[in-house]
């Protein structure tokens, strides 16, 4: 038996085993290539075409059918309102300090709990924080940046 076509087989299973173990749709593409591979090794193909075909092959699977199926496993995904509050402007109601766990803001009239995207940076009581992510149900902030004012032509010529 040829030493590839174990090499091969070995990667086909690995990479299925891998797959169901993590259903991340990260190997299945890539056992794809094996399974091309070793066919073309039965067929007496050399090293280099198997080589070739395995990631050309794995490339082909991955752009033309990720899409597609990332698109069928998450079409009962449910999008919580949670998810709109990415980029929303919200005021801090505690202290946020990442050390001490600490901190909530208020945003639409609801308080939620809020950490910084920096750890080691305290955001005072007032301040208005943007909102970057969400990690379970703490709302992950930054400080927005305070916009510096441009006055207009108008009221500079009026002073």
């Amino acid at each position: 038996m040829d030493p590839l076509l174990i090499v091969w087989i070995s990667m086909f299973v690995v990479l299925i085993l891998i797959e169901l173990l993590t259903l991340g749709l990260t190997t299945i593409w890539f056992a794809g290539g094996a399974l091309i591979a070793m066919i073309a090794n039965v067929f007496g193909a050399n090293n280099i075409v198997q080589w070739v075909l395995f990631f050309l092959a794995s490339i082909v699977l991955l752009v033309a059918t990720r899409p597609f199926a990332v698109r069928f496993l998450n079409k009962d995904r449910v999008s919580t309102n949670a998810d709109s509050l990415i980029g929303q402007l919200g005021i801090v109601d505690q202290e946020i300090d990442n050390l001490k766990a600490m901190g909530n803001i208020m945003i639409h009239g609801q308080d939620w709990t809020a950490r910084s995207v920096t750890s080691d940076l305290v955001i005072e009581k007032g301040k208005t924080v943007v909102i970057r992510s969400i990690e379970g149900v703490k709302l992950i902030v930054e400080e927005q940046k305070a916009e510096p004012k441009i006055e207009s032509k108008a009221v500079q010529k009026a002073e």
